[in-house]
């Protein structure tokens, strides 16, 4: 898994980037091929604000979040990309083909 990340008017520190790997590092124990992941960092007026773009087989995923602190705002980010890959993944599993059988059983 690659994490590619950015920042807007914020300078990406190693422990940023450090802590963006770490917490983003369980979305690709989902899948067996790669996948990667674009992470902007901003400041939004008072807020802290984080957008990620996740590129999954099959389709691209983005989720935002916002926080008083970045490392909160990375911490929502986390779980919110995490909810919306396992729904990727159920939807994906519901929507497989039907094995048929013809020998009559």
């Amino acid at each position: 898994m690659q994490i590619e990340t950015y920042g807007k008017d914020v300078e990406v520190t190693p422990a940023l980037q450090n802590y963006v790997e770490e917490k983003l590092s369980r979305i690709g124990k989902h899948f067996d091929r790669h996948c990667e992941i674009k992470v902007t960092l901003a400041l939004r007026k008072n807020e802290h604000h984080v957008d990620a773009s996740a590129n999954i087989p099959g389709q691209t995923l983005h989720a935002e979040a916002g926080g008083q602190t970045m490392y909160a705002a990375i911490d929502v980010l986390a779980d919110k990309l995490d909810r919306l890959v396992i729904k990727h993944k159920e939807k994906k599993h519901q929507h497989a083909p039907v094995p048929v059988s013809d020998n009559g059983d």
